[in-house]
């Protein structure tokens, strides 16, 4: 659900904010570990990232992504991600072990989760695609089997089984992409939780620096010598047929994908532009 606040500030006046409702404001100490602040910048101290920086500190959450564990478990709450746009929820296992799962929409504090292959067709629980049918909205998918899930782990993200062959199962992705997997991969039923992150507005630029972004400068803003986009007299265009980065390469448009890439033969669609 989404919340416009009302202008008593410039700042408030365009900031509107998703309403999810976090069953708890602390997450549990032993799935959490430090984040250190990088701003971008690589062992040598490089700017590899531009534009990052600064920002609010955060834990990183140890988010169990293969649910690889067969027993039931119980969700316990529904937590605040800060390195994540979709909720997390701690499930308590039978066996007294405690582990952060994506919350899929409409999960309910109290509800039972469970994975494998045995493991019935219900919203949360992770199972192989060659036991979840056509048409089911499923999330968190393994790319390789056994080593988590991979794609689909964004808010408000679902993709649809559309078909099932030998041992291959024909996915289409959020993205439109229409992809073969392997049937033994798990993925866990349902949307992703937080649908509404994708319409709030962050309402000023004070918010983006807590969230860890830096200003970005136009490149027609700047000295012909830092960008291709740059000089001219007065308000000038970019003085060439298409846009290119900083370092002369070209954008909007050109394609970055590998030319020999191993996935070509399982893409049988290839993705929306």
């Amino acid at each position: 659900m989404l919340k416009a606040r009302k202008p008593t500030t410039a700042g408030q006046r365009h900031r509107v904010d998703t309403q999810v409702e976090y069953t708890t404001s602390k997450p549990e100490k032993s799935l959490t570990s430090a984040k250190r602040s990088k701003a971008g910048r690589n062992a040598h101290g490089h700017i590899t990232t531009r534009h990052r920086g600064g920002g609010v500190k955060r834990r990183l959450r140890k988010v169990d992504f293969r649910r690889n564990k067969t027993i039931e478990g119980r969700v316990a709450t529904l937590e605040y991600d800060p390195g994540r746009s979709a909720t997390i929820a701690l499930v308590f296992y039978r066996d007294g072990e405690k582990r952060y799962i994506l919350a899929p929409d409409s999960l309910k504090v109290g509800d039972i989760v469970q994975a494998g292959s045995d493991a019935p067709i219900k919203l949360g629980n992770a199972l192989p695609l060659k036991k979840i049918p056509v048409g089911q909205p499923i999330h968190n998918i393994e790319l390789k089997p056994g080593r988590g899930g991979q794609i689909v782990r964004s808010a408000g993200t679902a993709a649809t089984i559309q078909s099932k062959e030998d041992d291959s199962v024909i996915v289409k992705l959020p993205s439109g992409e229409v992809r073969l997997i392997k049937s033994i991969c798990f993925a866990t039923i349902g949307q992703v939780s937080n649908p509404d992150h994708k319409n709030r507005s962050i309402g000023k630029a004070g918010r983006k620096r807590l969230m860890g972004w830096r200003p970005a400068v136009r490149g027609v803003a700047q000295h012909p010598g830092s960008h291709p986009h740059g000089g001219g007299e007065g308000r000038s265009g970019i003085g060439m047929p298409s846009p290119k980065s900083p370092w002369g390469k070209k954008t909007l448009g050109k394609r970055t994908r590998a030319v020999r890439k191993y996935s070509d033969k399982l893409i049988i669609t290839r993705r929306k532009k």
